[in-house]
């Protein structure tokens, strides 16, 4: 079973690469505006994982600035397990100005997410 994971991670990273969207372009104000947005978002995520690759692929395509956070790094885990409560990735956090965070959980909302937020720029 491991080795077919280990296989099928490999694909999925290939075609991942091979097929990467296209940055969306925007004039520098609007971008600098959505940076500032995203500056205090942290994806953690695996990296050959399908669901993680989803919401990776959408930040490349919204062209969004937000720290990429791999849970094989026990620091990072831990750190997930413990302020998120769930070891499930991806996982989106979001810092807030008055120092809480907001964990989400699922891809599709994740996804949603970015994408209302980079409309919204």
């Amino acid at each position: 079973m491991a080795l077919i994971r280990f296989i099928l991670g490999r694909l999925i990273l290939l075609f991942n690469f091979i097929f990467a969207p296209k940055k969306a372009k925007r004039e520098p104000e609007q971008q600098q505006a959505l940076d500032a947005k995203t500056q205090s978002f942290s994806l953690y995520q695996l990296n050959a994982c399908p669901f993680c690759v989803k919401v990776r692929r959408t930040i490349r395509r919204e062209n969004l600035n937000i720290e990429l956070r791999d849970i094989k790094q026990q620091q990072t885990l831990n750190e997930l397990v413990a302020k998120g409560g769930k070891r499930t990735v991806p996982c989106l956090r979001i810092d807030n100005a008055d120092g809480s965070s907001q964990w989400m959980y699922e891809s599709s909302d994740i996804v949603d997410y970015l994408q209302r937020v980079a409309r919204a720029a």
